[in-house]
């Protein structure tokens, strides 16, 4: 029997009242209040803050837009491999500032340089703007980092939550044509994978768990343009070949995206790449938000990150 997890659940209870007040009075989504919901919520329950040895703010320089990054760098005089880092937000919210905490969570917990890009969000931008921006960091980010006189290790790995989770995931398949630039691994967590929202769990947990269906169709109607193809978008149907980067996708059982991420981990698998899943069978999309809620849960993604990315 499926069971949210007894926190969160009390959280969605009067989450759920709320908004029911809300949609009665004629409430609507718009960027205003998703962002500010994003924003409050990263606020309110990602409260430890790590210390780390830097945090050093830079640009990449691309044709068109120049994208900044942050550089996170969690221990002293130590050479690190690189790990490109995409916040969540459904390409509409989030940033690299309200997600400012998480990425030092991961730089300390994987001993990894993180870089964080500042891509540019619907609706101003809309796809593939935000690919693109990311894209340019990925194979880019070796001259930023000289260029700020940073030492690293010339190894270089994605990861990205929910729609950094897609982007991440689109990275990894346009580099795997792409012989100027090289993904070790790449980190999906709760990842956005497939934007044709047509499997099972678009419909099995499509209301009562924070991440409506209702609402990942109005990100995707501010990200997309009319008329363009979702489906080519989609990491879910692009390209499989050994090419990829081995493959952690982290899969919540209460999430709309559930069954793509476990799709994609097996499809990842099925040419013969070292994939791994990991699926929480009690939280919802996109619980690290919600870390003092389900600090455990939080500490383990951290920890099978670390396990991933340094083995």
């Amino acid at each position: 029997m499926r069971k949210v997890n007894d926190r969160l659940s009390e959280f969605l209870d009067e989450f759920n009242h709320l908004m029911k007040g809300k949609f009665s009075e004629g409430f609507e989504f718009n960027v205003i209040n998703v962002r500010e919901t994003s924003a409050n919520l990263i606020s309110k329950y990602v409260t430890d803050t790590p210390e780390i040895a830097s945090i050093r703010d830079g640009v990449v320089y691309a044709s068109g837009y120049d994208i900044p990054i942050r550089v996170f760098i969690p221990y002293p005089d130590e050479v690190l491999p690189v790990l490109v880092y995409f916040h969540g937000g459904g390409h509409v919210a989030g940033s690299v500032a309200s997600f400012d905490s998480i990425c030092r969570k991961i730089s300390r917990a994987t001993k990894h340089i993180v870089v964080a890009p500042e891509y540019r969000l619907a609706p101003e931008s809309r796809y593939p703007c935000g690919v693109t921006d990311c894209y340019a960091v990925v194979t880019g980010v070796w001259t930023a980092l000289d260029r700020m006189g940073q030492y690293y290790q010339p190894s270089l790995s994605v990861a990205g939550d929910s729609a950094g989770g897609a982007l991440a995931a689109t990275m990894s398949h346009l580099a795997q044509f792409d012989y100027s630039v090289k993904i070790k691994k790449q980190v999906l967590i709760y990842p956005v994978l497939d934007y044709t929202m047509r499997l099972k769990s678009h419909q099995e947990n499509a209301a009562g768990y924070f991440l409506e269906t209702r609402k990942s169709v109005w990100y995707l109607g501010q990200y997309f343009r009319e008329g363009q193809c979702r489906r080519e978008a989609s990491p879910l149907f692009m390209d499989f070949t050994a090419g990829l980067p081995e493959t952690l996708v982290f899969t919540v059982e209460f999430c709309p995206h559930r069954d793509a991420g476990d799709i994609y981990f097996r499809k990842v698998e099925e040419v013969g790449v070292r994939s791994e899943n990991i699926h929480f069978t009690d939280m919802i999309h996109p619980f690290l938000n919600f870390e003092e809620l389900v600090k455990g849960e939080c500490s383990k993604v951290y920890s099978r990150m670390n396990s991933f990315l340094n083995d």
